[in-house]
């Protein structure tokens, strides 16, 4: 097949990356479509819009404005520009007569107009990949106001971009029942679950964690509780940071924060104050060097903010999994990824908030080292039985068998 993804993720410019995106798109490549992917270079890369190609795979970066790590108005300004600039680079530098799937994901939802004019134009299935349900994330954490110009705009958007779309694929059944719930206009047959998943690799770890972690002074005889991806308003940094001010002298377990985001010089601040000898917060880390860090920790840690409404699942779950780290979840009550965790036995839950369930929960998996080891043995095993794209790819092809 004749495979176009629609992606403002700048991860998908390089296939040799990892993350959910590159390791889907790496394995369709691999199965021998030609796959096309249009992604932005954003103004702070200083890159003009280029193709370029390697075998079957075609990735067209588009010259845009910073969508991520910007203020607000260049934010807002790139996210109305891309759909126009995606769609003139597609006509300039793509020689194709037909795309037999046109993919793509939340965020954004803004791509309804230049989807609705690839599928006139070009034919083929369209897909939604539904990672976010916006606007009412943004409504959640009081960024929009409701019933506001920009929430009734976006609102809009939104129910064009559902109806433009073939087939909706949710990350879990919380999140399509939500769906279905709250846009009775969408037939239920167009909606399947189609999760967050990931390429397994083995990873071949040539230093000892004694190296490792003396480099980054992080002691070698507790329990390392990890919370490596974004630091932003969604991922409830404001109880990260009682977790982290209720544990800062129990010296019996280190906390290791890796990230960015725009709540991280909060964090940075309260460590600044605070000067915690049982945690250390790292900005960002090469892929490779967080990867061997991630291999010697103990438990994964995910965070959402409590304010939600809509049921999230976060993809960085599924390199703790991969690790074989239990998960230690504070989430809203809407979200299914805490009952998941618990129904198939890889990780613990509690309710965003609950500091106190939190850490009894957290001194569970610091005193009782098998069972920790257990919880991540079946975190490994769920990972390969239903978040792999080996399994998201049959998902999507089911739908183009004769």
């Amino acid at each position: 097949m004749n495979i176009l993804f629609l992606s403002i993720s700048t991860a998908v410019s390089d296939l040799n990356n990892r993350g959910i995106y590159p390791d889907l798109l790496r394995y369709m490549a691999k199965q021998g479509h030609e796959v096309f992917i249009v992604c932005p270079f954003e103004r702070r890369t200083k890159k003009a819009t280029t193709l370029r190609e390697y075998d079957n795979v075609h990735i067209l970066g588009v010259k845009t404005l910073n969508i991520t790590k910007s203020n607000f108005i260049e934010k807002g300004l790139a996210t109305l520009l891309i759909e126009y600039q995606f769609e003139r680079a597609i006509d300039k530098h793509l020689n194709i007569e037909k795309f037999d799937l046109i993919l793509y994901a939340t965020p954004p939802i803004t791509f309804n107009s230049l989807i609705g004019k690839l599928k006139k134009k070009y034919g083929g299935m369209t897909y939604l990949m539904l990672k976010d349900i916006f606007p009412q994330n943004a409504i959640d954490l009081g960024l929009l106001s409701s019933g506001g110009f920009l929430h009734k705009f976006f609102k809009k958007k939104e129910h064009q971009l559902y109806e433009i779309s073939d087939i909706i694929g949710c990350m879990s059944p919380a999140n399509k029942s939500y769906l279905l719930k709250n846009n009775p206009s969408i037939r239920p047959e167009k909606v399947e679950i189609c999760p967050n998943a990931i390429s397994l690799v083995t990873r071949k770890v040539e230093i000892d964690k004694v190296t490792v972690f003396s480099k980054f002074k992080i002691p070698l005889d507790v329990p390392v509780l990890l919370y490596g991806g974004n630091l932003g308003v969604a991922q409830g940094v404001d109880f990260l940071l009682e977790v982290l001010q209720s544990n800062q002298n129990r010296l019996d377990r280190f906390f290791l924060i890796v990230g960015n985001g725009n709540a991280f010089h909060k964090i940075e601040n309260w460590f600044n104050i605070n000067r915690p000898k049982n945690a250390l917060l790292i900005s960002s880390l090469p892929r490779s060097e967080y990867d061997i860090l991630e291999s010697f920790c103990d438990v994964g840690m995910v965070f959402l903010d409590k304010r939600f409404t809509i049921p999230n699942y976060p993809s960085r779950i599924l390199s703790y999994m991969e690790c074989k780290l239990p998960l230690l979840i504070a989430s809203d009550e809407i979200s299914d990824v805490g009952y998941t965790a618990i129904e198939n036995n890889f990780g613990l839950w509690a309710k965003a908030g609950d500091l106190g369930t939190f850490n009894k929960l957290m001194q569970t998996l610091v005193v009782n080292v098998s069972y920790r080891e257990n919880l991540g043995v079946n975190g490994f095993h769920f990972l390969q039985d239903n978040y792999t794209v080996e399994n998201t790819y049959k998902i999507i092809s089911n739908h183009f068998k004769n």
